[in-house]
């Protein structure tokens, strides 16, 4: 089984959504507790709730990577991200049969640009809850702003300031940039 996340109740197939990547793609994992950060996304999230308008795709906020076997880690750029991002929101994990091609760089990622049929469906009552689950079972590890080391929290501000800078960065990625880190 691969796994797909969204905020999306009902659907039957999914099909392929331009991202950040700038290509109709639906990206799939072959771990459930790696989708679960895809049900919330900051930037959108922050819009939203504080009436920034905005039509179109949102630039993802996707603070998390990968440690050395694998496991999704989520770190927080700013204090309680996490619960900011997350508490509250309800979703659904789609379990799809294995299809797509793996992605080189991403662990247990898959990615295809044909349509697929959903056979399954879990609703995700509380996104932020089933991610503190996932961390209290060792499925992802997740890291406090409070607990980033200098070096860390110099990287944060000097990549935040860098993003908000660059002429490419969107209105509503600026927008939350301003808001969460003071620029």
């Amino acid at each position: 089984m691969l796994y797909h996340a969204s905020q999306t109740p009902g659907i039957k197939i999914l099909e392929p959504r331009i991202s950040n990547h700038g290509k109709p793609l639906i990206y799939l994992s072959q771990k459930r507790e790696n989708v679960l950060v895809y049900l919330s996304n900051a930037v959108e999230k922050h819009c939203r709730e504080n009436g920034f308008v905005h039509d179109g795709v949102y630039t993802k906020w996707g603070p998390y990577g990968f440690n050395g076997e694998g496991v999704l880690t989520l770190d927080e750029y700013y204090p309680n991200a996490t619960r900011e991002t997350y508490a509250g929101v309800t979703g659904y994990i789609y379990s799809v049969s294995e299809t797509g091609k793996p992605m080189e760089d991403i662990p247990f990622a898959f990615v295809t640009d044909k349509p697929v049929e959903v056979p399954e469906c879990e609703f995700v009552a509380d996104a932020y809850a089933a991610l503190l689950q996932a961390a209290e079972q060792g499925k992802i590890i997740m890291n406090s702003y409070e607990s980033s080391s200098p070096q860390k929290l110099k990287w944060i501000e000097k990549t935040v300031r860098e993003e908000y800078e660059n002429p490419n960065s969107t209105a509503e990625y600026k927008y939350f940039l301003k808001y969460k880190f003071g620029l």
